[in-house]
C-alpha cells in the first residue's frame, strides 16, 4: 500500500485484502459533532480506541503515546501481522483516524492509509453499516520499531522557537489561537506556541472529506511554506495535529514532527512562553 489516503470506492474494492479499523473518539473538539444513535461501522472493522487501548494511560500527558510494548501487545490482539495492510477510519470523517495512522508510523509501520470521509462517506455512497465491531481471530505478529524523529516534546519546540529549523503549525481554531476565547481544558492559558502559525484543521475539509489537491495546496502554500519545509505539528491534544501530518503528506510535505503535548502541556506550563 503506498497510498496515505483511500477513498470509499477503493475501500469497497480492496475491503478483504486489508485490516480495517475504527478508531473512534468520544469527544469532539473542533467542529460541530456527527451523533448516532447507537454503534454504527463499516462491516468487519475491528475498534480502535485510541482513548484507552492506544495511549500511555501512565501519562500525566492526554493523549499521550502508546510505549512501543503497549502499541506491540495491543496491535497484536488485534490480529495486524507485520505484513497486513491496514486503513483506518473514524466515524466523524477525517478526525480521529489520522492520530491512528501517525501512531502506526511512529511505530515503524506505514502500510497504512486513512479513509477519506471516514464512515461518513461510507454511508453516503450507500454501502453497507454494521452495527457491531468485528472480533479477531487471532494474534498478530506486528512488532513496533519506533521513529523517534516523527514526534517531539516541549524541550525540542522551545529550542526551535530559537533556531526556526521548522514551522509550528497550530490545528486548533482561530479563536483559541488568538486568545479571543478561553480554553476548554481548566488551568490552560490562552494564546499560542511564539513563532507558530494558525491552520485550523476544519479549513482543510470540504464537508467531511479533504479538500481537492490544488485547494489542499493552497493552504499551505498561503502560509509561506516550500516543499522542503520541516514542519512541526500542534492542536490541543495531539489529536487534530495529525490531520494537518496527513494533510501535509498528501501535498506531499513529508518532513513532519508531531508535538505530542500540544496545547494541553504548553498553555499548563507556566515556564514556557506564550504568544497572544
Amino acid at each position: 500500500m503506498n497510498q496515505v489516503l483511500v477513498d470509499v470506492n477503493w475501500l469497497a474494492e480492496h475491503k478483504e485484502e486489508v485490516i480495517l479499523l475504527d478508531a473512534f473518539m468520544l469527544k469532539v473538539v473542533g467542529k460541530e459533532p456527527i451523533e448516532y444513535d447507537k454503534l454504527t461501522t463499516i462491516p468487519g472493522a475491528l475498534a480502535f480506541d485510541i482513548e484507552t487501548d492506544f495511549c500511555d494511560l501512565d501519562s500525566t500527558q492526554l493523549h499521550a503515546m502508546p510505549t512501543p510494548e503497549q502499541f506491540t501487545q495491543k496491535v497484536r490482539e488485534l490480529g495486524i501481522n507485520k505484513n497486513s495492510s491496514v486503513v483506518i477510519f473514524d466515524n466523524q470523517g477525517i478526525y480521529s483516524a489520522p492520530r491512528a495512522w501517525w501512531t502506526f508510523r511512529l511505530m515503524g509501520f506505514d502500510k497504512v492509509a486513512v479513509l477519506d470521509g471516514g464512515l461518513p462517506a461510507w454511508i453516503d455512497a450507500g454501502f453497507d453499516v454494521a452495527h457491531e465491531f468485528e472480533v479477531p481471530a487471532n494474534l498478530g505478529d506486528f512488532e513496533a520499531k519506533p521513529i523517534q524523529t516523527l514526534v517531539c516534546d516541549a524541550q525540542d519546540v522551545v529550542s526551535n522557537i530559537e533556531t526556526k529549523q521548522a514551522k509550528v503549525l497550530d490545528a486548533r481554531g482561530a479563536p483559541r489561537f488568538n486568545a479571543e476565547v478561553a480554553e476548554p481544558r481548566p488551568g490552560v492559558r490562552a494564546g499560542h506556541i511564539p513563532g507558530s502559525q494558525n491552520l485550523p484543521f476544519a479549513s482543510l475539509m470540504d464537508g467531511e472529506c479533504f479538500k481537492a489537491l490544488p485547494e489542499l495546496k493552497k493552504s499551505f502554500s498561503n502560509l509561506g511554506l516550500d516543499d522542503g519545509d520541516a514542519l512541526i505539528m500542534s492542536c490541543g491534544s495531539g489529536i487534530t495535529a495529525c490531520i494537518l501530518i496527513l494533510a501535509a503528506h498528501v501535498c506531499g510535505l513529508t518532513d513532519t514532527k508531531l508535538y505530542d503535548g500540544s496545547w494541553a502541556e504548553w498553555g499548563s506550563d507556566e515556564s514556557l512562553p506564550v504568544e497572544v
